[in-house]
């Protein structure tokens, strides 16, 4: 039976990345409300604005219950989704999510009008991987227990975390469905445990 992936519903490139996880063997369900997270395997928070979102969960009162939900069950996060996973940001009093023990700086690539395109290798996944970066963070360091799964230019823009994934790109915005697939994996590898 596939496993059931939501995609957190308040902004970004969500038909995307259901497009993306339904390609790669996965039920998906649009996450606007705090029910919707019921029988859920795993969840994608999309990117955005890091700010939006996170006014628009506190709104839904989907905050705690992701909070909640991200105990045991996986949880993968785009540019965007990535900042709200994050311990700590760059400049930011404190967290959102708080989920995965990485620092990270928002907008490091520049404005909207400085996004672009790498080919980057990321571990486990692929030698070659078109990255589009828009208003892109990355990650300044990790803690000891996290695996950095990519870098451009030397700056960290993926990376794993026990049951937590996270890339500073946008892998839903190609028809490359090698990091949903990832994803997936994970998602029934944590059913099985």
């Amino acid at each position: 039976m596939a496993v059931k992936i939501g995609v957190l519903g308040l902004q970004g490139a969500i038909p995307e990345h259901v497009k993306a996880l339904e390609k790669s063997g996965a039920e998906t369900r649009i996450v606007k409300r705090v029910d919707h997270l019921e029988g859920l395997d795993g969840l994608v928070l999309p990117g955005g604005e890091s700010t939006t979102m996170r006014r628009l969960m506190d709104q839904y009162q989907l905050f705690d219950a992701i909070k909640r939900f991200a105990e045991n069950k996986p949880v993968f996060g785009t540019c965007a989704g990535l900042i709200l996973m994050a311990k700590q940001i760059e400049g930011q009093k404190g967290p959102h999510l708080a989920l995965m023990d990485i620092n990270v700086r928002r907008n490091a690539f520049g404005r909207q009008v400085a996004s672009f395109e790498a080919d980057l290798k990321i571990e486990g996944i692929a030698d070659h991987f078109n990255g589009v970066f828009i208003r892109a963070p990355y990650i300044l360091d990790v803690g000891p227990d996290v695996d950095v799964l990519s870098r451009y230019e030397d700056k960290i823009v993926a990376a794993k975390q026990g049951h937590f994934l996270t890339c500073a790109f946008h892998p839903e915005l190609t028809d490359d469905t090698r990091f949903h697939q990832y994803f997936v994996k994970m998602v029934e590898e944590a059913q099985n445990k």
